[in-house]
């Protein structure tokens, strides 16, 4: 009789295990007897592709961080059409070493205004020697801004910045001159982002190419998972391309495609690479070893391939193009490396075979003391042994060290996306600094508000003043300006000071309220809602990027349960289906869940409260995470987990299935894929990680806060909660009610069969 924890090699191939054949058993018989046509289709494909896809780049956009409701948008037609008021895109900071009323400087400020205000794609400039705002004008008299209001759309005013900057900044006269603003940040995010796209894939592509080599000791076994990659990627990226003709598509998509395409390449290459030598060790051929490979893991590769892209259709419910466009990209990055792992990698392997364990580094590497980089298989098992034994003293401490990790989130604070995510060393991130501390930026940057009265209500003066009045008391106003003078703290403290008509025209008045705290501040966010909720002498509309801050978060907020609501589901549904058992399912929900949060948790201590910063190299620490992160992390690491979890959950169902007893078939399924789990981690998080070396900090956060999911969760989640929760469950793992049992019988799938 065989002990407990050992392996047992039982016939995977009885009548009793595998009843039928399979559709993608007879998808692989196809593609392997037409494998050289394969082969031969797939490489023009990619090159059609790759000819296609290559001017992707060119379309896509950079902006979409933010949502405006239907309240934001009436406020800035308003203040647009009525009171000639718009966000201007770009800011030029002209520092003089004399005051800016000297003559001389005067005339020279006029000018370059003027010539500002020619240039093509301009539509207004505007600064203190031709407006006479003191709010454009520094606190000591030598500083002044040009606010610039540029033609088009983001895209179009981005490209207009790209253009006219550099001829406009530098020594400009008697003027130092730099540049800030939207435009001119999403010109040098683009920039820099496109550099970090080409960094990252020089960081990741020798590091998976050196861990495969460890990993499979050749070079040809090496190989073919990282041209699985490539494969997915450039078929992705024409895909993009197609999708740009009819969306918007985020910049950040190319990396985004990088990562997950090259890093699920791997993942489900090395799954079915490491099947295949195994079955090919019991002495099967290479076809019927290729045959039981894509049935029982291109099996897992199939459902883990729709699990993850169905995860992250979720971020399509978000009305941001920026989170939609990286489920364009993500989707087909998943589909196209989950379809060229099961149908282009057996084909390969079957005809380049012969080859595939020539310059074997194994005695290489036993030289140098190592017989491999990845754990031994018995490693694992004795880990999964252990564990055995006391399943619940084991899982304890794994899962309070996870709820500490994450107390930090508890804490989050969430902004948006500015100048603020660029280095320290970029032009636009220097220049917004200097005005900050020169100028009174938070007035240069108030809450609109505008109020539309009845003219049939006939509110007079006493109505408006009581009002301003009450809006100037809310906590965190600083001050109001208005068409009846400024106040603060429930006081006039100023009489009009702007000609008529700048603040009230046809039955429309308007008041820039400025707050004590920054635009993307608690406060301010409050302030917008309170000034929403409260009474008026008339309808209510807020702009400002404080409105446009609290709509993007309360549109997110509203969404998101929906986009919880179809992970959840996707996983429930897809996890029942694959292993039949009600626990299953529940508990991969729950154990994802608590891994991600400690994620967060982490992100939070690191990015928002600025500490462990050698990690990841120096950023600028803004005091909160932008509010779009978290969600695309979610979506992402949820569906990424689902990985780990489909490769150790087929094992496990399918030595179940041999011998029926649940506690050797946990020992033997962490057995089996505990060096794949591992080397899996290790080779996506490389990949992850290089995202971390971004001059992005936006980048930085996705890429250390998605490498943590995953590794938490390869090695805590997969190595010790879910090997001693299925020891504690038992045979409970596997059971369902009765309508789902006769339900899976009808519609459900096995493992290996």
């Amino acid at each position: 009789m065989t002990k407990r924890g050992e392996s047992v090699d039982a016939p995977e191939e009885t009548a009793a295990v595998r009843p039928r054949r399979t559709l993608l058993e007879k998808a692989a018989e196809s593609v392997l007897r037409w494998r050289h046509l394969v082969l031969a289709v797939t490489v023009l494909i990619v090159a059609l592709a790759g000819w296609y896809g290559s001017g992707v780049v060119e379309r896509l956009s950079n902006g979409g961080y933010a949502a405006a409701t239907g309240n934001l948008r009436t406020a800035r037609s308003e203040l647009g059409q009525r009171f000639g008021v718009e966000q201007p895109q770009l800011l030029l900071l002209l520092r003089a070493d004399r005051p800016l009323d000297d003559p001389r400087i005067a005339a020279a400020g006029v000018s370059y205004t003027e010539r500002v205000g020619r240039q093509a794609g301009v539509l207004s400039a505007q600064s203190y020697w031709t407006t006479g705002d003191g709010l454009l004008r520094s606190h000591d008299g030598r500083s002044g801004v040009v606010a610039v209001r540029l033609a088009g759309d983001d895209d179009q005013a981005q490209r207009t910045a790209k253009r006219i900057v550099p001829g406009l900044t530098g020594r400009q006269g008697p003027f130092d001159v730099g540049a800030t603003g939207e435009a001119e940040s999403n010109a040098e995010l683009q920039h820099r982002s496109d550099q970090d796209l080409a960094k990252a894939e020089l960081v990741a592509a020798p590091i998976v190419l050196l861990v495969l080599l460890l990993v499979f000791r050749t070079v040809l076994a090496a190989l073919l998972p990282f041209l699985i990659g490539v494969i997915g990627v450039v078929l992705t990226l024409a895909i993009l391309r197609v999708v740009t003709e009819f969306a918007d598509v985020s910049i950040f998509a190319l990396n985004l495609t990088t990562a997950l395409g090259l890093g699920l390449a791997v993942d489900y290459s090395l799954f079915l690479l490491m099947r295949f030598r195994e079955e090919t060790g019991r002495g099967r051929t290479q076809q019927e070893a290729l045959v039981v490979a894509v049935r029982t893991a291109g099996h897992a590769v199939f459902f883990s391939a729709v699990t993850v892209a169905l995860c992250l259709s979720a971020l399509v419910l978000f009305p941001l193009y920026f989170l939609r466009s990286l489920a364009y990209a993500a989707i087909p990055a998943v589909l196209t490396v989950g379809a060229a792992a099961v149908l282009v990698l057996p084909p390969a392997l079957l005809v380049f075979g012969r080859w595939l364990d020539a310059g074997d580094i194994t005695p290489v590497l036993r030289r140098l003391g190592r017989r491999s980089a990845v754990p031994e298989e018995s490693w694992w098992s004795r880990l999964a042994t252990r564990i055995s034994r006391r399943p619940v003293l084991v899982a304890l401490p794994a899962v309070l060290v996870l709820i500490l990790l994450g107390l930090p989130f508890t804490h989050a604070k969430f902004g948006l996306t500015d100048e603020r995510v660029l280095p320290a060393d970029a032009e636009a991130y220097r220049t917004a600094r200097m005005i900050d501390s020169d100028f009174d930026a938070r007035a240069l940057d108030p809450i609109q508000v505008v109020v539309r009265t009845d003219p049939r209500a006939n509110a007079g003066r006493g109505e408006e003043d009581s009002y301003y009045r009450s809006v100037s008391r809310i906590d965190g106003v600083a001050h109001v300006t208005t068409a009846l003078g400024t106040y603060a703290k429930g006081e006039q403290v100023d009489r009009p000071g702007a000609a008529p008509g700048v603040f009230a025209r046809g039955g429309v008045f308007r008041l820039d309220v400025v707050s004590e705290d920054t635009a993307f501040s608690p406060r301010s966010e409050r302030i917008v809602h309170r000034i929403r909720a409260m009474p008026a002498p008339g309808a209510v509309f807020v702009a400002g990027d404080s409105a446009l801050f609290a709509d993007t978060k309360s549109v997110i907020g509203n969404r998101l349960p929906y986009a919880l609501g179809v992970i959840a589901l996707v996983m429930f549904v897809l996890l029942l289906l694959f292993t039949g058992g009600l626990l299953v399912p529940l508990k991969a929900i729950v154990f994802n869940t608590l891994s991600l949060t400690a994620s967060f948790g982490a992100m939070v201590y690191v990015f928002q409260y600025g500490h462990l910063k050698w990690l990841v190299g120096d950023f600028v620490s803004t005091g909160y995470l932008d509010v779009t992160v978290p969600v695309l992390m979610f979506c992402a690491a949820f569906g990424l987990s689902m990985d780990y979890e489909i490769f150790l959950m087929s094992r496990i169902r399918e030595r179940y299935a041999v011998h029926g007893d649940n506690t050797r078939a946990v020992i033997e399924g962490v057995g089996r894929t505990g060096s794949l789990i591992t080397a899996a981690a290790v080779l996506i998080g490389g990949v992850l990680l290089a995202l971390a070396t971004s001059q992005v900090s936006v980048l930085k956060l996705l890429g250390l806060g998605m490498f943590l999911a995953v590794v938490m969760d390869a090695v805590v989640i997969r190595g010790v909660l879910v090997p001693a929760f299925m020891m504690v469950m038992g045979r409970a793992n596997w059971w369902a009610p009765a309508r789902l049992r006769r339900l899976h019988a009808k519609v459900g799938v096995r493992a290996g069969g």
